[in-house]
């Protein structure tokens, strides 16, 4: 995996290795950011469910202000550090916390935190064909710390297979859609916002 575009366009990214982590693939990325692009720029990004930090070493690489990566496993939290210094970030430009993503969308929110993007590409659901989903994706739509946390204007950026059919919550209303293969990426804003 290599970065898509930007100040370190080509740089390898590093990922852990077997079945736990499913890294948003180079085209997929390099669409999600042809479309947000100057919205990155000077952002304050958070990514859940970070894996090996790609989306945000992308979001820095095309000018984003700084990163705060989520990730469950220590072990995948010292892949994004090391892919951090092999890039050769400022110290404090990208965090990575070790965390489950509901609890630190809890905390963030209780101290309070805002940010301009927030990138979601989560371990991916079951088919659910006749009930609701109960996906990672789902439970994002249902959490009621994440709207807090986007910042006026701000976006949520979610990726899910298209095999798990979510439920847009009220606190949501979706601006685009893209599909690429079994992915589709939502962009989302508060309901708010867009009122």
């Amino acid at each position: 995996m290599r970065i898509t575009g930007g100040s370190r366009l080509g740089l390898q990214i590093d990922v852990p290795s077997g079945l736990d982590v499913r890294p948003t693939p180079d085209k997929v990325r390099q669409a999600i950011f042809n479309s947000l692009g100057t919205r990155v720029e000077h952002a304050r990004v958070l990514e859940l469910f970070a894996g090996s930090g790609a989306l945000s070493l992308e979001s820095l690489s095309r000018g984003a202000l700084n990163a705060l990566c989520i990730e469950k496993s220590e072990k995948h939290a010292r892949f994004i550090r090391d892919n951090a210094r092999r890039a050769n970030l400022a110290p404090g430009v990208l965090d990575a916390r070790v965390q489950d993503a509901f609890t630190a969308l809890a905390q963030l929110a209780a101290e309070p935190r805002q940010f301009d993007l927030i990138l979601a590409d989560p371990p991916y659901g079951e088919k659910n064909v006749g009930r609701r989903s109960t996906s990672f994706a789902q439970q994002m739509f249902d959490d009621l710390h994440l709207p807090a946390l986007l910042a006026p204007g701000g976006l949520w950026v979610l990726g899910h297979t298209k095999r798990d059919t979510l439920e847009l919550t009220a606190a949501w209303n979706e601006t685009r859609q893209l599909k690429h293969g079994d992915t589709i990426i939502r962009f989302l804003q508060r309901a708010s916002a867009a009122e």
